[in-house]
């Protein structure tokens, strides 16, 4: 019988056992990218992610499924909003933190949630993640931008589903970004190109470096851009200095900084990551506003790159329905949630019923805008 055991510390299982039950060439699920949250400190109790990961064992005590899991004190860096639930419960005289949280911190990308070596063990760890809340006494349990075998596995144990929309570029085969362009309206391609000249008129190019081909200077100011789009809010950033480089030395092959240089001067970056067909965007951040700055460094030089290094997918991040205008397409993702308590447990269920089918009549909208809603070759949703 399979039993479930916790390790607060990702450490505590080694990468070849973790990294084996996925996949996914997707790096954010990957040992590697965890342990760079927990070991930079951008992770932690204190930062209300208290770690707390579950293990499905054989009788053995190989690893047979496994989740990335962590008991929140808070509802931050997440990108799927509760904040209206938990003030539900607050309002009944419960209490909503700590929650379980199954998903990879700072990270709206869908992907593998439920890591398992077949769909039997992944049903079996789903059993145990929803029994969980009530064993620890917490609130409730969410699994956020689950891919298809993580939700149908979540759903099997009465789950409820929440469904959002996000924006991807995919790759038709173009021979360059003007082939793409071509595929755009003439109102659209006009616009693109008035954004990219105005970049390359005010002496802005973008260029794409690897890990080691940064220098130790170059690193802080990448992490001083990186800090400043969040100073402008008011917050701290997420991720700690430390992260970036346990990072690139856990993971350098999937990093990539695009680097914007004003002749020889750094003045904006795009932090993002690359898998086997897909390049993900992750963060942005300048030194000033250049006109069109952030759609050169975030969009349009990953899709020149995507090109060139022939990537069937451009994930630039969470939101934006601006991305329609740039050639990006609607994709659904789902996340799934289990709450303890019987009243809001089915209050949620009604709310993300409702919210299901608005969110599906948005889709169809922004896909209705999309310059492929006539295209056969739609990618699926």
């Amino acid at each position: 019988m399979p039993t479930l055991r916790q390790i607060d510390r990702i450490e505590q299982i080694s990468p070849a056992a973790w990294d084996a039950l996925i996949a996914s060439d997707q790096p954010f699920t990957r040992h590697g990218f965890l342990a760079a949250l927990e070991a930079s400190g951008s992770v932690s109790a204190e930062e209300g992610w208290q770690p707390a990961h579950a293990l499905l064992e054989d009788d053995d005590g190989v690893l047979i499924a496994a989740a990335p899991l962590y008991l929140k004190a808070h509802s931050y860096g997440e990108f799927v909003f509760d904040f209206s639930w938990a003030n539900a419960y607050h309002q009944i005289g419960l209490d909503y933190y700590p929650k379980l949280l199954n998903a990879i911190p700072f990270t709206p990308v869908a992907g593998p949630r439920l890591l398992a070596r077949d769909d039997a063990a992944r049903r079996t760890l789903a059993t145990a993640l929803a029994d969980l809340p009530s064993h620890l006494g917490v609130s409730s349990l969410h699994s956020l931008f689950d891919d298809d075998a993580s939700a149908a596995a979540m759903l099997g144990v009465d789950a409820n589903a929440r469904r959002g929309c996000q924006y991807r570029w995919f790759n038709r085969d173009y021979r360059d970004f003007d082939d793409f362009l071509s595929r755009l309206s003439a109102k659209r391609r006009k616009e693109i190109r008035r954004e990219r000249r105005r970049v390359h008129d005010d002496g802005v190019q973008v260029v794409v470096r690897r890990p080691d081909e940064i220098s130790e200077p170059l690193w802080e100011i990448l992490y001083a851009f990186y800090g400043r789009t969040y100073a402008m809010r008011g917050q701290e950033p997420y991720l700690t200095r430390a992260f970036f480089h346990e990072l690139s030395e856990r993971m350098p092959e999937h990093v990539r900084f695009f680097i914007a240089y004003h002749d020889e001067d750094p003045v904006g970056m795009a932090f993002m990551m690359v898998g086997a067909d897909t390049l993900y965007g992750r963060h942005w951040g300048c030194a000033t506003d250049y006109h069109s700055l952030h759609f050169e460094t975030c969009y349009y030089a990953g899709i020149d790159y995507c090109i060139a290094h022939g990537l069937a997918c451009f994930d630039a991040g969470a939101q934006g329905e601006h991305k329609i205008r740039r050639g990006f397409e609607p994709v659904t993702t789902w996340s799934t949630h289990i709450m303890v308590d019987p009243r809001l447990r089915d209050a949620v269920a009604d709310f993300v019923e409702r919210e299901g089918d608005m969110m599906a009549e948005f889709e169809a909208d922004q896909w209705a805008r999309s310059s492929f809603a006539d295209d056969a070759t739609r990618e699926p949703s």
